[in-house]
């Protein structure tokens, strides 16, 4: 499985992004997928997951603010962020994980400008 995340850029706070992420590969009928960030200087951090059934997670930051979404057909997941925050600044990466253990591709760069 190869992961390709795509979407990031620079914007200003308040203003949204949508992060894609596309699978490709042996993609199993039941894994999950999930983003994590990591900031300049600290340690990568959980954002949000989605699981095979799809059911969502968030890390408290960024609920009510990022939804999380897959298109299982396309093996293609989204994540929409609005009301960018500074804090929000990092590299986001997306992770895929089934059965056989978890992959994470490369990440890309968003940072939110004050």
């Amino acid at each position: 499985v190869q992961l390709q995340a795509s979407g990031g850029g620079l914007v200003q706070a308040g203003e949204s992004l949508t992060l894609s992420c596309a699978a490709s590969g042996m993609i199993s009928g039941w894994s999950s997928m999930t983003w994590f960030r990591q900031a300049p200087g600290q340690e990568g951090e959980f954002v949000a997951n989605i699981a095979p059934e799809g059911t969502t997670d968030y890390t408290d930051a960024v609920k009510g603010r990022f939804t999380i979404s897959r298109d299982s057909a396309k093996n293609t997941m989204s994540l929409q962020m609005s009301d960018l925050r500074p804090e929000d600044t990092a590299v986001y990466y997306c992770q895929y994980r089934d059965m056989h253990g978890a992959i994470r591709g490369q990440g890309t760069q968003v940072t939110v400008s004050s």
